[in-house]
């Protein structure tokens, strides 16, 4: 298994005890875990530099390096154990974006087999169009005249310190690493035919991911919880109308909202109710193509050092020590019986994913393979079992979002 981390694509570290593989690797598996270039240094997109590529393409550097991880391991990986042909691809957040773009990208072609995306996709978290190379490039622009500089051999004389500040675009269609728009790409059935497993958690709005989308919530996508606070029905209706258009009306019946007080829960499940959407279309995705694909929605509440319950939930990355099955993962977080055995389980199942591209094992509870919006997902909590029944009322009207706003003109 290949890990690529999370952090933005502006922080983390392949080395940080969070990632830690022993005890996956215990169970059979070799674990790699490797740098790639953030920020600037990594999604920088200007067409000098798309000139001196020899694809007429920048940008993506980051994604270059996963894949030159990949090739590496396609070469040596024997040396340690491992198969060159039984390679899972696997990340949390901004690595499950870029794992879902390698999965959309003609580049990666036989690198791997399978895929494990956890709280994340190709467009981001929720629905969204990729970055187009002249939306880059005009934010390039921008940023480096805010650096005083007008061209790339002007921005490399730079110090390497006074490019903190200077914004990158993240993954973009550049035309050679992601050809098109990858959502286009699935859409056609034209990305890499391998197994998935996919998922989110119940509480990912107290990180901050869906304040962008208009779902409320404080932070960013690399920081610090938040929630819905003093948004109104009002606001709500707003940001439904702006987002969805005519069918924003829709939006509020499935949400039931129809005051003020109604507003912080509703904002909350629609979070965790899009992200959700957004890896269960991936995995029906793979499931078209004949590969198969399951899906989780991970519940459990980790406990604090003095034994209370996170009051951040099952929040954005809570899962990632209990798929390492690493109690140290993260050094806030104190585990009881409950913890240890889910981790135990959810570790069991990637590791069976990882070696045969099923989860299911001896001991295991059954988790069913996941082929459309009918079928149930895996729910990972303080109890391990199949959900009771599929969202498909709202499935089917992000579905519906998703189709228009890829119809709809714009960058």
């Amino acid at each position: 298994m290949v890990w690529i981390y999370g952090g933005g694509l502006t922080s983390g570290s392949g080395g940080s005890t969070w990632y830690d593989g022993e005890n996956l690797a215990a169970k059979g598996p070799v674990i790699v875990t490797f740098n790639y270039r953030l920020g600037a240094l990594g999604f920088f997109a200007h067409p000098d530099l798309a000139k001196e590529s020899g694809h007429n393409a920048s940008g993506n550097y980051g994604m270059m390096d996963a894949i030159a991880m990949l090739q590496w391991v396609k070469k040596n990986i024997s040396a340690f154990g491992g198969d060159p042909n039984n390679v899972t691809i696997a990340g949390e957040s901004a690595g499950a974006n870029m794992i879902g773009a390698i999965v959309g990208s003609p580049q990666a072609k036989g690198l791997f087999q399978r895929a494990i995306a956890e709280s994340g996709g190709w467009m981001g978290l929720t629905m969204a169009k990729m970055n187009s190379p002249s939306k880059a490039e005009e934010d390039s622009a921008k940023a480096m005249a805010a650096l005083g500089v007008k061209t790339i051999a002007e921005l490399r004389a730079k110090p390497l310190a006074e490019l903190t500040g200077l914004n990158s675009a993240g993954m973009v269609i550049d035309g050679y690493m992601i050809p098109e728009d990858i959502s286009l790409t699935f859409m056609n059935g034209k990305q890499n035919k391998v197994d998935v497993l996919t998922g989110s958690n119940k509480d990912e709005i107290n990180f901050g991911v869906c304040s962008g989308a208009g779902l409320g919530g404080r932070g960013g996508a690399g920081g610090g919880g938040g929630g819905t606070t003093g948004q109104t029905l009002d606001t709500f209706k707003t940001n439904a109308q702006k987002r969805f258009g005519d069918a924003g009306g829709e939006y509020l019946k499935l949400y039931g909202v129809t005051s003020d007080a109604e507003v912080q829960t509703a904002s909350h499940d629609a979070c965790a109710d899009e992200i959700n959407w957004n890896m269960r279309q991936w995995a029906a995705a793979q499931a078209k193509l004949g590969k198969k694909a399951y899906t989780y929605f991970f519940t459990r509440i980790p406990l604090q050092q003095n034994g209370q319950p996170s009051a951040n939930g099952a929040t954005h990355t809570a899962e990632i020590s209990y798929a390492f099955n690493n109690p140290k993962g993260q050094a806030s977080q104190n585990w009881n019986e409950v913890d240890t055995k889910l981790a135990d389980t959810m570790s069991s199942y990637w590791v069976n994913f990882i070696t045969k591209g099923d989860p299911n094992g001896s001991g295991l509870p059954n988790w069913p393979q996941y082929r459309d919006f009918n079928s149930k997902v895996m729910v990972l909590g303080d109890t391990v079992q199949t959900e009771v029944a599929p969202p498909v009322d709202k499935l089917k009207f992000f579905t519906a979002a998703h189709q228009r706003l890829m119809a709809s003109p714009g960058k």
